[in-house]
């Protein structure tokens, strides 16, 4: 499969170096004049955990293909986008008209409706999924992060179609194993309204990294996420489609917040996602957008709006 990452992130990176570890063809588009400043190789430092629970850490300069430019008539079998999610609208009107052939894989955080999402896309030829992996460039220009061995793959009601399974089944000969969600728009929305729980202590502690040693931290994270849930409620999400996603959150968080505050800080993979991360701009874009459809839909979040200093 001939496999176009859109952009040099750090999703594009890990995945697109997996892919083409399992024989793909990998090229990444970047702006016009960004190819020289990259150089032609990505420096890696990746705890991959596809194969090994632990991980296992990969050390290397990858050589990797720039293009700054895509026509129409290009021969891309995929395209993956992972961008930041309030850089979605624009990338999306930028590959509507170049899409060609493609599947576009939305490989991303969304807080809009999906389906607005993609409204300059040609929708039978989307597919849905989200990555499991993380990290950050340092100022060395050296990617650190971990590979997960989960991907999330799902559908808008419908049964994956051929390009879907496609999809996957690339994924799937470079190791990773995935989880299907039918109803991956509420899948989405849990997971933002996840991430803007956890930021309303990332965010006032410093770093994601800090929320690793501190289990009083992560339990009022777990509890501005529980306030949370009514938010996607109110937006149409039926929370008994995603009843083991809910109930994390609405365990006692006497008991969720220090287990997951280990898992944090003990278990390798994670945590090296939590201190590679190197953009709190992301972070605060997500408690910024979270807060504003609260207060748009009505639905009261306290914790959310105690944290609003931070993240404003």
């Amino acid at each position: 499969m001939k496999i176009l990452m859109f952009g040099r992130g750090v999703i594009a990176v890990m995945y697109g170096w997996a892919l083409e570890r399992a024989g793909h063809e990998v090229e990444f588009y970047v702006r016009p004049g960004r190819a020289a400043t990259y150089g032609d190789a990505i420096d890696l430092d990746v705890l991959d955990a596809r194969r090994r629970f632990w991980g296992q850490t990969v050390t290397e300069r990858w050589p990797v293909r720039y293009r700054e430019s895509l026509e129409p008539d290009h021969d891309f079998d995929l395209i993956v986008v992972s961008v930041q999610h309030y850089s979605f609208a624009e990338v999306a009107a930028f590959l509507g008209p170049r899409v060609g052939s493609a599947t576009v894989l939305v490989f991303n955080n969304l807080w809009v409706e999906p389906l607005t999402a993609i409204e300059a896309l040609p929708a039978d030829q989307v597919a849905w999924g989200f990555p499991g992996a993380g990290g950050g460039f340092g100022d060395d220009g050296v990617l650190h992060g971990s590979l997960l061995p989960m991907v999330f793959f799902g559908t808008l009601g419908s049964p994956p179609t051929e390009r879907e399974r496609a999809v996957r089944a690339a994924f799937r000969e470079a190791g990773f194993r995935f989880q299907e969600q039918d109803d991956f728009r509420g899948w989405l929305m849990l997971h933002f309204i996840q991430n803007a729980g956890l930021h309303t202590q990332s965010l006032k502690l410093g770093s994601l990294a800090k929320l690793a040693g501190s289990p009083a931290a992560v339990r009022e994270a777990m509890l501005a996420t529980r306030e949370l849930l009514p938010l996607v409620e109110a937006r149409g999400v039926d929370l008994r489609r995603h009843r083991p996603d809910a109930l994390l959150f609405r365990a006692p968080a006497r008991l969720t917040g220090p287990a997951l505050a280990w898992l944090f800080g003990h278990f390798g993979p994670v945590r090296r996602v939590m201190e590679a991360h190197a953009n709190p701009e992301e972070l605060r874009a997500v408690c910024r957008d979270t807060l504003a459809e609260a207060r748009r839909l009505g639905v009261a979040v306290p914790r959310l709006e105690a944290a609003e200093p931070y993240f404003a």
